[in-house]
């Protein structure tokens, strides 16, 4: 019997997880992809907003700027990386910039304090590309850039070790409750009890409600947005984040730079009725280059080395939605967790913990908790002595797997094996990087199914690039009969 069973291992999961795992009790984490972080936290911009946007007094202005804030410490005890950009919203003419000051406005009613209205002459000197139609900015220091994918991993990580359990594979196909205990059936077989549950299932999160709610009052909505990345070798590009005006649709086509130096052009914004919905069409791609142009001149779409979609759980409702069911006691749902989901991750963790569960009041603290999650090196970014020793310590950082990213043998079976570790080429691009750069894997990614391979004791047969289903090879080919 479990004390509390999260369903969902993306970025909200995992922060809830670790807010847990900071109680003496008992708790689980199962997700029905073959990884943590692989649906809405996959793909995404990355952006830890500052608070400018939201309607003023909802959820998503309060823990948007709480969890802006919070990153600080996350930054310190997960050791996570954060690019620092600022960002800057541009407008072109008067009638823009009538919309720019009623921003202005929003901001205040936000109570982000930091922020600046800049003319063209101003902004450029330090955004050199900027769109010379732009009249006018307001600069957003506060805004900032992470690499979701790990930060879902640390938190995880930092969970496990302090005790939670994680289940990956694991599908809920039935829910139900029985004399105050709730019975969730994995993968049509198993069953797991728990006194609680939690949903945090992103683009499902009315469709686990449906299985015990018979009234459920929101609906996702999910829109699909797409996106270019450019190589890292325009690093510099641009500076900061570079926001459009807001719409009705979001907060538009952005430039984003990226804590390891691309850059993301994008997104558009569609509503979509497959939840899956992750294919890239020209439509979609040709909106993103010509608005994206009203950002900056001369974007180097020359440098593009990957394209790809992203799904947002938008809901029926304009806010975030964490409360306890109406219907069941002991569900609670964190639904409708679109943009600035991201930036309010962890600030949706701790106000479900403790202001909506209340955790505190039913669970003992854990004296064991750790909050520190040790990060391994990165080994290229280290100076060269480091380097020296570390290769005297293991030679497998001496050998070079991913040329592109700088990627060693010894991060590549780190990632293996680690709390959290992957048996998918995928999982192991997320950890390291390792196929993310130029050649987007074509040089390396023989070599890291070998090292999963060999690391898993498995056949080549058996190694996946992403689900289950995923297998790289049909059979062999030269055989001895």
């Amino acid at each position: 019997m479990y004390d509390y069973v999260v369903i969902g291992a993306g970025i909200v999961g995992s922060f809830i997880a670790r807010e847990l795992s900071k109680y003496d009790l008992k708790a689980l984490v199962v997700e029905k992809e073959n990884d943590v972080a692989n649906v809405q936290t996959l793909a995404n911009s990355a952006i830890l907003h500052s608070g400018h946007n939201p309607k003023p007094n909802t959820l998503k202005s309060r823990l948007c700027l709480l969890g802006n804030k919070m990153y600080n410490d996350v930054e310190k005890e997960l050791n996570i990386q954060i690019l620092r950009s600022g960002a800057f919203v541009v407008a072109h003419g008067e009638s823009e910039e009538k919309q720019l000051a009623e921003l202005v406005e929003t901001t205040k009613q936000n109570n982000v304090t930091e922020y600046e209205l800049l003319s063209y002459e101003e902004a450029v000197k330090t955004e050199p590309n900027l769109a010379k139609s732009v009249t006018q900015v307001l600069s957003l220091p506060t805004t900032g850039v992470i690499y979701p994918w790990e930060v879902a991993f640390a938190c995880m990580e930092n969970a496990i070790v302090n005790g939670v359990e994680f289940r990956k594979n694991a599908e809920v196909t039935n829910l139900i409750k029985d004399s105050g205990t709730f019975k969730i059936t994995i993968n049509d077989k198993d069953i797991v009890e728990s006194k609680y549950v939690i949903n945090a299932t992103g683009v499902n999160t009315d469709d686990i409600a449906e299985m015990l709610e018979k009234h459920v009052d929101f609906k996702i909505t999910p829109r699909k947005g797409e996106y270019f990345v450019l190589d890292k070798r325009v690093k510099g590009f641009v500076n900061h984040v570079l926001y459009p005006l807001p719409t009705n649709k979001g907060k538009g086509v952005l430039l984003t730079p990226q804590v390891h130096g691309n850059i993301l052009v994008g997104p558009d914004s569609k509503f979509v009725d497959d939840k899956y919905r992750t294919d890239n069409t020209n439509s979609g791609l040709g909106y993103v280059k010509e608005n994206a142009s009203l950002l900056a001149d001369n974007i180097p779409f020359n440098q593009i080395i990957r394209s790809f979609a992203g799904i947002r759980a938008t809901s029926t409702k304009e806010d975030f939605i964490i409360e306890e069911s109406k219907e069941i006691k002991g569900l609670y749902h964190t639904a409708g967790i679109d943009s600035p989901g991201l930036t309010a991750a962890p600030a949706i963790a701790e106000y479900l913990v403790n202001e909506i569960m209340m955790v505190q009041d039913k669970y003992d603290t854990s004296k064991d908790f750790d909050p520190i999650r040790k990060k391994l090196p990165e080994f290229h970014s280290l100076p060269e002595e480091k380097q020296r020793e570390l290769i005297k310590q293991d030679s497998r950082y001496a050998n070079i797997i991913c040329k592109c990213e700088k990627i060693t043998e010894k991060e590549i079976v780190d990632a293996i094996n680690g709390p959290l570790g992957s048996n998918s080429i995928k999982g192991i691009k997320k950890r390291t990087r390792a196929g993310a750069g130029l050649c987007q894997g074509g040089y390396c990614e023989e070599k890291v199914y070998k090292l999963i391979a060999r690391e898993t004791n498995s056949s080549p047969l058996d190694i996946v690039y992403d689900s289950q289903k995923s297998n790289l090879f049909v059979s062999e080919t030269k055989v001895k009969k």
